[in-house]
């Protein structure tokens, strides 16, 4: 049998850290870095480069697993401390970024708020997969696959005079900025509606604001998203950031408020709550000793190149330890596939990727034969 450590390391992928798109209707995501982050450096130093080190293992940490809280992990904590004995590779490079100048925005707006350029040095750490892998699996923390459920963002702001509108990245340039920040961190895909003359025939600013989850439902389902997260957020007059947000996820809805003065703490509470459970319900936890045997049978296998691109497909799923082909009858194939978690959850990640579409209704209760038609 495959040992654990080489599941981990077989089963690596590429995840972007540059996740957060306004996305056209049926586009795709680019996913890369997931081993990989940039920290900003003030110089080249030995002890410069052992904080900014040990602050990247951290974050690719977070980005693996898809949660803060095995940061507390004792064996987590021990490979922070010595985070260079996982380094793969360093490099340095520059970029200008943009600085706000303190007091001259108009009138308290960030939106018009000028800027000014500097020069940044950063230090990219490209850490060794296998080692990460090895971590992860000693430390027998769940690890989120690289193929990750996409988060639909609606989102209506209400000024203190009460006038309202759709969040644009025009519009509020420091909203965006927090959530892609977030976005970057935690390796979440989220999609932004492009708000075309379609999207604002389907969903009014006004009707996003009572958060009528019909007609965001309705709204929401040509970008075909994974689930959808739809915010309010109030600014007031004293300065408080009051909103309410309304989480839509495998046909439950989870409703929650919060009040805040700082935008990113406001901002980062709901998508933090929506990250753990996504993360929670989609990561991979290992067990070794109680693999479970599933039968997958897949119509609309019409030549070895299909056939071919179905294995190399099932095989890159975090959850399958091995495959052998059971059955072969015209255009009909079954796999017997061993599996590092259950049938549910096979099933959950399957639907993330659209190449399989289910034949029958396995959603509730899958069986120990999933029936699927192959569409790429």
């Amino acid at each position: 049998m495959m040992t654990l450590r080489k599941l981990y390391t077989l089963k690596r992928l590429i995840l972007a850290t540059v996740l957060f798109v306004w996305l056209q209707p049926g586009a795709a995501l680019p996913l890369t870095g997931l081993y990989s982050q940039q920290i900003a450096v003030s110089n080249e130093g030995d002890s410069e480069r052992e904080r900014a080190v040990t602050a990247a293992l951290a974050a690719v940490i977070v980005k693996v697993t898809g949660e803060q809280r095995w940061l507390e992990n004792p064996v987590i904590e021990s490979a922070i401390a010595n985070a260079l004995s996982y380094v793969e590779g360093i490099s340095f490079e520059s970029k200008p970024v943009e600085l706000p100048i303190e007091d001259n925005s108009v009138g308290n707006d960030p939106a018009n708020a000028a800027f000014y350029t500097v020069e940044q040095r950063y230090i990219n750490v490209d850490f060794a997969a296998s080692l990460i892998d090895e971590l992860l699996a000693k430390a027998d923390i769940p690890v989120w696959d690289s193929n990750r459920p996409s988060v639909l963002l609606w989102m209506v702001l209400q000024n203190a005079a009460g006038e309202r509108s759709f969040l644009t990245g025009d519009g509020r340039p420091d909203i965006v900025q927090v959530i892609q920040d977030f976005a970057e961190q935690r390796g979440l895909p989220i999609i932004f509606p492009v708000l075309d003359f379609e999207d604002r025939r389907n969903l009014s600013v006004d009707t996003a604001w009572i958060q009528d989850e019909e007609a965001i439902n309705n709204a929401s389902q040509r970008y075909d998203a994974d689930s959808i997260l739809s915010g309010r957020l109030h600014f007031t007059d004293s300065g408080e950031l009051i909103g309410v947000w309304k989480f839509i996820f495998q046909d439950e809805t989870e409703v929650f408020d919060d009040v805040d003065e700082d935008l990113q703490a406001y901002l980062y509470k709901p998508l933090d709550r929506i990250t753990n459970r996504l993360a929670g319900y989609f990561a991979i936890v290992p067990e070794t000793s109680n693999q479970q045997i599933v039968r997958l049978r897949v119509d609309g296998i019409k030549n070895l190149s299909a056939y071919s691109a179905l294995l190399s497909y099932v095989q890159s799923l975090g959850l399958v330890e091995n495959v052998t082909a059971a059955e072969l009858d015209g255009e009909r194939i079954e796999l017997q596939l061993g599996l590092f978690g259950d049938s549910r959850q096979l099933f959950e990640q399957i639907a993330l990727d659209r190449d399989l579409r289910p034949i029958q209704d396995s959603s509730a209760n899958p069986p120990s034969l999933l029936h699927y038609r192959w569409t790429r």
